[in-house]
C-alpha cells in the first residue's frame, strides 16, 4: 500500500479498538479496489469524543466507523442523520461531505442479513437480545418487524425500558416486545423457549475471552446464537453454544 499526500483517511473511533479487525479488512478492500485510501483505528475516551470529531472535521477525514461506547453519544456532534439513524438514534458510520458530517446506521440490516445468510429466519420467532446500547438499538429496530416476540435484557433496566418504548412507538405493538434486567433468573426464564439469542454486550470481547454473558446450562439445541462480538471469532458464548448443539 502506497501512502501519499493525496491519500484519503478513514478511521474507526471507539474504546477499546485494539482488538478490531477493521483496519485489516478495510485496507485489504481499498487495495483490491485500487482506491487511494487508508483506514486506521483510534482509541477515543468518552471525554475526548467531541474534540476527536472536531479533529475529523478539521483534518478532512473522508469517513468514520464508530463503535462502543460512542454510537449514541456521537450523534450530538453531527450535522445530519439519515432516516434510519434519526429514527433509531444510533450511528456506526459517518461520511464527511464537504465538511458536513452525516451519520448512518448499518448494524441492524447487517445483523438481519447475517442471520438469513446463515439459514436463520427471524420471522415468527422469539428473540432475546442482551444489551441496550447503540448496536442493540439498531438490531432491535430491524428485528422487531420480523419477530413474533422480542425480549431485551440489560444491566441498566431503565435503558432497556427506554429502548422498548422507542421501538413500540415507531415499529410494533407493545404486547410483542418486553424488557427486563440482565439477571441470571431472567436469562433462564426467557431462553427456555427462545429461538434466537443475540449478544449485543461487550462481554467476551478480547482480551476478556474467558467471559460469557450466559451460563452454558441455559443454552439448548433449538437455540440459534448470534454474538455481535467478533474478536475472538469464536467467543466463549459461541463455543459453548456449539457444545450443546445450538
Amino acid at each position: 500500500m502506497k501512502v501519499s499526500g493525496k491519500t484519503r483517511v478513514c478511521a474507526l473511533l471507539g474504546d477499546p479498538v485494539e482488538h478490531s479487525l477493521s483496519p485489516c479488512f478495510q485496507n485489504a478492500a481499498f487495495q483490491h479496489l485500487s482506491l487511494d485510501f487508508i483506514y486506521l483505528a483510534f482509541t477515543v475516551k468518552a471525554e475526548d469524543l467531541r474534540s476527536a470529531i472536531l479533529g475529523v472535521r478539521s483534518l478532512g477525514f473522508y469517513g468514520l466507523n464508530v463503535t462502543m461506547p460512542h454510537k449514541i453519544s456521537v450523534i450530538q456532534y453531527l450535522d445530519e442523520l439519515d432516516e434510519n439513524a434519526e429514527k433509531i438514534k444510533s450511528v456506526n458510520t459517518i461520511l464527511n461531505r464537504d465538511g458536513r458530517l452525516i451519520g448512518y446506521t448499518t448494524d441492524g440490516i447487517g445483523a438481519l442479513n447475517a442471520l438469513k445468510y446463515n439459514g436463520v429466519n427471524p420471522g415468527g420467532k422469539k428473540i432475546v437480545i442482551l444489551g441496550a446500547g447503540g448496536a442493540s438499538r439498531s438490531v432491535s429496530f430491524a428485528l422487531a418487524k420480523e419477530a413474533e416476540e422480542l425480549v431485551i435484557l440489560n444491566r441498566t433496566v431503565a435503558r432497556a425500558e427506554k429502548l422498548v418504548s422507542d421501538v413500540c412507538h415507531l415499529i410494533v405493538r407493545s404486547e410483542k416486545i418486553r424488557w427486563g434486567g440482565l439477571t441470571e433468573e431472567n436469562i433462564r426464564k426467557e431462553l427456555r423457549e427462545a429461538d434466537i439469542l443475540i449478544n449485543a454486550t461487550p462481554v467476551g470481547m478480547s482480551p476478556n475471552e474467558d467471559e460469557t454473558p450466559v451460563n452454558k446450562k441455559y443454552l439448548h439445541p433449538d437455540l440459534a446464537v448470534f454474538d455481535l462480538v467478533y474478536h475472538p471469532l469464536e467467543t466463549r458464548l459461541l463455543k459453548e453454544a456449539r457444545m450443546v448443539g445450538a
